[in-house]
């Protein structure tokens, strides 16, 4: 598809972040991600790259925020088409040609997220009601991996074999996309107390390794930032808790100026996980830390308005050379998150740590 014009008359309806990106910057950068659009609907990491269910909705989440409606809805439409009668997608697709045909807990998940969002913005009653059959065989096929102690298996193949291992990012991620899906179950009254059920005892799960700091049911964090700071991103802990984790590892990812790194011993910063933690940071009511890191990032940017993924600091290359589609969607997400701009800011800072059957 084709990169659409920025429409300067509706710049101030986008995220803006004074001192920082402007509504225009935004909108050009909800622009550059149209121009990656496959005709299929598709939203690849980059032109001509893989397609991954997780961060194809991320990027259709960024093109909600900033006005391209349409195309995010053909976005939803190639997940809607492209999942498989158990509920599920492949983990990797390439130009439409499987190249993965694994199953990964948390890609399946997040279709929740995105329906819901794009949902808040729109009002499109129509949208939600096609979306719900597939958010449903999504969240059902995700519930098979859950195990006895909450916590969510990440993965397993076409043939319904699971691999035993929880991962605390992943299962990080399902946390919020059960909320979401809870959110969409009564929406269309057809509430799951099942999913309220598995939303409660993963929460407990994640509290229970993150307040003993010792890693017994799920695998240890990595040298990866998203293990650090994901359990606040997707919801499953926030206060005085979701603070002290934060500080736990901040010297360790944070280069001050720079951004995030990716792995904590590489001098890497990326654009993604700078914008992740910038909206975990909101979540916790840090705004002005979480600007910061917005701005931090900003070097990335290329005129286009497309952000390159990341920038080796030490030799001052970008690496990997390609400007991927879920980094300007993360920063769009942080920019909107920050600025309270469109209805659906609160995606992520809004996720419930506990529901009920009433709910």
């Amino acid at each position: 598809m084709t990169a659409l014009p920025v429409d300067d008359d509706t710049s101030g309806d986008y995220p803006h972040v004074p001192g920082v990106v402007s509504a225009e910057q935004m909108r050009a950068t909800g622009a550059a991600i149209v121009g990656m659009q496959e005709s299929s609907g598709a939203l690849p990491w980059f032109p001509g790259g893989q397609t991954d269910p997780w961060d194809h909705i991320e990027s259709a989440m960024a093109l909600s925020v900033t006005g391209f409606h349409d195309e995010a809805e053909a976005a939803y439409e190639w997940s809607r088409r492209m999942q498989r009668t158990d509920g599920s997608w492949p983990i990797r697709t390439v130009a439409g040609r499987i190249e993965d045909d694994g199953v990964d807990s948390n890609f399946c998940a997040y279709i929740a997220v995105g329906v819901w969002h794009h949902y808040l913005i729109t009002g499109d009653e129509r949208f939600l009601e096609r979306m719900w059959p597939v958010v449903w065989s999504a969240i059902d096929c995700v519930l098979r991996f859950q195990r006895e102690d909450g916590a969510f298996r990440w993965g397993g193949d076409t043939a319904g074999n699971m691999f035993d291992e929880a991962q605390i990012t992943g299962n990080a991620s399902i946390f919020q996309a059960l909320d979401c899906a809870i959110h969409i179950a009564v929406e269309v009254d057809q509430p799951e107390k099942d999913w309220i059920r598995a939303h409660s005892a993963l929460g407990d799960a994640i509290r229970t390794d993150l307040a003993r700091d010792r890693w017994e049911i799920f695998q240890p964090p990595s040298e990866h930032s998203m293990d650090w700071y994901y359990p606040i991103l997707g919801g499953a802990l926030r206060g005085t808790a979701g603070q002290e984790l934060i500080a736990r590892r901040w010297d360790e990812f944070v280069v001050p100026g720079r951004g995030v790194r990716c792995v904590d011993h590489r001098p890497w910063v990326t654009g993604a996980e700078t914008c992740e933690l910038a909206l975990a940071l909101d979540a916790l009511g840090d705004t002005d830390d979480a600007i910061s890191l917005i701005a931090s990032i900003q070097h990335l940017r290329d005129p286009d308005g497309s952000y390159w993924t990341g920038l080796v600091f030490a030799d001052g290359k970008r690496w990997p050379v390609e400007k991927s589609c879920w980094t300007s969607a993360a920063v769009i997400l942080a920019a909107d998150a920050v600025s309270r701009t469109s209805v659906a800011n609160g995606i992520f800072r809004d996720v419930r740590q506990r529901l009920t059957a009433a709910h």
